[in-house]
């Protein structure tokens, strides 16, 4: 079931437009920080242009369905490798710029990052302070209860 508190004001949520481009922005810094997972077994170029065009949703320059369509052509690129890291980073950047569809996406775009590094073998306890520590402060508090942490 969807948190309701994602939902947009222009589809009868509570979620601001700037809450909303907010999110996107920090879903996108999460998967880009995965990106170099990605590179060092593809050269497949769909994930950077997710977080491209999540960049260009924030700032009203992309279109929902652009941005949908990006976050396909993402998902495709981490169905086209074996590595699970790789993969991963992959499906960090098509949640990333999902989120202009639904927001909840940024969720998932910070977990595959961090899922990312685990595959990686990295310590993901400095990575998700990384995050959390990025966390606009007018979404900080929607984005903590809804993973289950402390404000």
């Amino acid at each position: 079931m969807r948190d309701r508190r994602f939902i947009a004001t222009q589809r009868g949520g509570s979620l601001s437009s700037t809450e909303h481009r907010d999110l996107i922005s920090w879903a996108a810094d999460c998967a880009e920080r995965a990106l170099p997972l990605f590179n060092e077994h593809s050269l497949d170029d769909r994930p950077y242009d997710a977080i491209e065009r999540a960049r260009a949703w924030a700032k009203g320059q992309l279109s929902i369905g652009d941005a949908r369509e990006a976050a396909f052509a993402a998902h495709d690129a981490a169905r086209s490798v074996r590595n699970k890291s790789t993969a991963a980073a992959a499906r960090a950047t098509g949640h990333a710029v999902a989120t202009a569809h639904m927001a909840d996406h940024c969720l998932q775009a910070a977990a595959y990052a961090l899922k990312a590094f685990q595959e990686a073998g990295v310590s993901i306890e400095a990575e998700r302070a990384w995050q959390l520590e990025r966390l606009p402060d007018n979404v900080r508090e929607l984005v903590l209860s809804a993973l289950g942490l402390p404000a």
